[in-house]
């Protein structure tokens, strides 16, 4: 790893003795939970410039929709007169390897004639409800991890730790970071051929987030031990259509883990789904991506040993909103080896660097993960994958923004990168869908195994 701090090293050695001896659950005192929204952000981000100015001083994301900004539309680009400030190509890497991580690098070598990077000017536009940074600092006294880190205790509405002391504490962080209450959307994936033929998958989707509603209580949630409920169904193609997902994730996966259930149009029955998990293959995904390697990372943390880095300064996907735009259609984005480098927008960035080992005694296609995460939202912003061989398998990136509306900061496109098959998986493509609906009026009643039966049959 390359440019980790001093303090930062210093800190990952703490937390492996820590870790060493067993997992104890980290509080931090009333004066430290006091520097957020002072010395750090409300999100535990460090509030200042870095020691070069490339990375700026925090003032509170984006506060306020664009002019012209219609609620339901494709989001309006805030940043649209910047100018590329350099382009990272194959032939000038060298001089950037420092602030790119090893999977970056490899997707260099791998696409030598076409993979680029512009790099634009670094806006910390990440933003969120004051109730949210509310919440977040009271979560900083009282959160807690369930023994061996798989579920959460004592938190809600916010992300539970911002100063984190463990890996585990920030994977938390990034399962959840704040994405409104309830949401509608619509689009779907791809995953081109070598060639850059692909059969596009249309999906609806929808998702309460019990542990995000205003003034959510920990006791309540502790009591009826959901996170959140999640729902797909298939719109295209013709052959697929109606196929549909369930999911309920708990926040103690001890004591309940996840429930899942999916329909199948064939049999026209509603199955428990059990396998809905870890490194199951994704839905249609032609073996390119897991089960939990959707929104980057997700579910149970228990078959990993978590290690926690330290920071480092990243090019990352930020403020994405021209790839986002519904003046892109599918066919512009999608290219053979990777998406069109031409529509990305790279900034630099601070994220913490969390490893992931597998444990001797469990079983996943994934021998080691690391992920990149982005300081001011907790999004995963790359994680670098590799396989049984200590080899680099996969690279998986999000293209992130604001949706200012909310505002929340969230992915519009997550790309998985198979370095072996020199394929990749496309999810979240909504350039030619109906934007997201975070206004939208959801019931428990909508995300049972009965309404994803009759879900299934329209």
């Amino acid at each position: 790893m390359k440019k980790i701090t001093k303090t930062s090293k210093l800190l990952s050695i703490t937390i492996s003795l820590l870790l060493t001896s067993g997992y104890v659950a980290a509080k931090v005192t009333p004066e430290e939970a006091n520097k957020l929204g002072k010395e750090l952000t409300p999100m535990g981000a460090e509030q200042k410039a870095n020691a070069d100015g490339s990375i700026p001083e925090w003032e509170g994301g984006i506060t306020q929709a664009p002019k012209g900004y219609v609620v339901g539309q494709h989001h309006i680009d805030p940043f649209a007169d910047d100018k590329t400030l350099f382009t990272i190509t194959s032939s000038n890497l060298s001089d950037y390897k420092n602030n790119l991580t090893p999977g970056q690098v490899k997707l260099f070598e791998t696409y030598p004639d076409t993979y680029k990077m512009n790099v634009y000017q670094t806006r910390r536009s990440a933003s969120f409800p004051s109730h949210v940074y509310d919440a977040i600092k009271s979560n900083a006294t009282r959160s807690e991890l369930v023994e061996e880190g798989n579920g959460i205790v004592q938190a809600s509405v916010g992300i539970p730790f911002p100063l984190p002391k463990t890996g585990l504490e920030v994977i938390w962080n990034h399962i959840l970071r704040y994405r409104g209450e309830q949401v509608t959307r619509e689009g779907g994936q791809a995953a081109p051929t070598a060639s850059g033929d692909y059969t596009y998958l249309g999906f609806e989707e929808s998702l309460i987030l019990p542990y995000n509603v205003q003034g959510a209580k920990p006791e309540t949630l502790q009591e009826t031990n959901i996170l959140f409920k999640f729902k797909q169904k298939v719109t295209e193609p013709a052959r697929l259509a109606g196929t549909a997902l369930l999911v309920h994730e708990t926040m103690d996966q001890i004591k309940t883990p996840r429930q899942a259930w999916t329909y199948n149009t064939g049999q026209r029955r509603v199955r428990r789904a059990p396998n809905v998990a870890y490194d199951t293959p994704g839905t249609a995904s032609d073996g390119l991506r897991t089960t939990d390697d959707f929104d980057m990372y997700n579910g149970a943390p228990d078959r990993y040993t978590w290690e926690l880095k330290g920071k480092q300064e990243l090019y990352i996907p930020y403020n994405d909103y021209r790839l986002h735009s519904n003046d892109l259609k599918y066919e512009q984005i999608l290219q053979p080896g990777h998406i069109n480098p031409q529509y990305v927008r790279y900034e630099k960035h601070r994220v913490w660097v969390v490893e992931a080992k597998l444990k001797s005694d469990t079983r996943h296609t994934y021998k080691k993960r690391v992920f990149y995460i982005d300081e001011d939202s907790w999004q995963v912003a790359v994680t670098d994958i590799y396989d049984n061989r200590d080899e680099l398998y996969r690279v998986g990136v999000a293209h992130g923004l604001n949706y200012y509306e909310v505002p929340t900061q969230w992915s519009t496109l997550e790309v998985f990168h198979d370095l072996q098959s020199r394929r990749y998986i496309a999810m979240g493509l909504d350039n030619e869908a109906k934007m997201y609906d975070f206004s939208t009026e959801l019931s428990d009643s909508s995300f049972t195994p009965s309404a994803l039966r009759r879900e299934g049959r329209r």
